[in-house]
């Protein structure tokens, strides 16, 4: 895969025993260190009339401000400091270069993915929230429809958290696509299954919220059941996959139960989606805060876009996601 990084993102520093730190990228970084065919791209930063695409200017005026003051903590969970206005503009960047290069027409091995930081998709239009400042995904997303690169666009975030910030922007626009996987109940406590979309974007947003412990059997199954008739639909240029690691049976702060090889499954059945869909395809990372299961998630996405085939799901699809996914299905029958 062509990785798309920027050191400037190191430079974020949330203090100790913060999970979104530093150390999340460079572990990343050792993890592919010795990977057939990884690549690195620099890329510029988003400017302030692709943030002002998707963000309001009072609020990105303030967040300038407060990092040029120093910074300090936004809210209970997120915090900045004076060199993180360049790295909130820096991961911006990098998620529109992923949406660029993927409908430039890199892909098969070297399919774009972004690595920045701090993530993106809790972010709403006018305040920061959860560790993200700038909605990286939607940035990308407006920033390619604004260009006429793409007419529309799928983000597909299987994040463990839904991605409240990426819905909210575009609740009511018909030109994306927003679905998400999340555990139900988690932080931020949004994403039911009734909230669908209004206006020109009735019906363009999918919400999964499976119940604590579900494996990839359950994703699986919703991306076959779910997702794939819904994006063929859809028919989008361009499939962005908001991918965060923090649904890892292993994360220390979720619940959920995929396993590594479940994270290269879900890699093979989204390309295939993709395909189906005739849909340019990149990667935009969101969260994942165990070191070890981050990476090594993110290294068999790459090595699934290397040639490697995940051992086939043999896992039994437990009743409580079998119920979520008919629940979804009796949604979508009604709108």
């Amino acid at each position: 895969m062509k990785f798309g990084y920027r050191e400037t993102c190191l430079e974020h520093e949330t203090g100790p025993r913060h999970p979104e730190s530093p150390d999340r990228l460079r572990a990343i970084r050792r993890a592919l260190s010795d990977r057939h065919g990884v690549q690195y791209v620099d890329a510029d930063s988003a400017s302030r009339e692709r943030l002002l695409a998707v963000h309001d200017a009072d609020y990105v005026a303030e967040f300038e401000q407060f990092c040029a003051d120093g910074g300090g903590d936004w809210d209970a969970d997120t915090v900045a400091i004076e060199a993180t206005w360049d790295a909130a503009r820096a991961s911006a960047g990098l998620a529109e270069w992923a949406a660029e290069a993927a409908l430039d027409g890199i892909d098969g091995r070297q399919t774009p993915f972004a690595l920045g930081r701090p993530p993106g998709h809790h972010a709403v239009v006018d305040d920061a929230m959860g560790f993200c400042f700038f909605n990286n995904a939607a940035v990308a997303a407006q920033s390619v429809i604004d260009e006429g690169t793409a007419d529309s666009v799928a983000i597909f975030d299987w994040d463990v958290h839904h991605g409240n910030g990426t819905q909210d922007i575009f609740y009511d626009d018909g030109d994306v696509y927003y679905a998400s996987f999340h555990e139900d109940g988690l932080y931020p406590g949004t994403g039911h299954i009734e909230e669908t979309g209004t206006g020109d974007g009735e019906g363009t947003t999918l919400n999964v919220p499976f119940s604590v412990g579900t494996t990839e059997t359950g994703y699986l199954a919703a991306l076959e059941e779910l997702l794939r008739p819904e994006l063929v639909d859809f028919d989008p240029d361009l499939l962005l996959v908001s991918a965060g690691f923090d649904a890892h049976k292993h994360d220390p702060i979720s619940r959920m139960r995929i396993s590594t090889e479940g994270y290269g499954l879900l890699t093979q059945q989204v390309r295939e989606i993709a395909d189906e869909a005739d849909a340019a395809l990149g990667f935009v990372l969101e969260g994942g805060y165990g070191l070890d299961t981050l990476s090594e998630s993110i290294r068999m996405v790459h090595e699934v876009f290397d040639g490697y085939q995940p051992p086939s799901d043999d896992g039994d699809l437990q009743d409580a996601a079998r119920a979520t996914i008919e629940d979804v299905k009796d949604e979508f029958d009604r709108s």
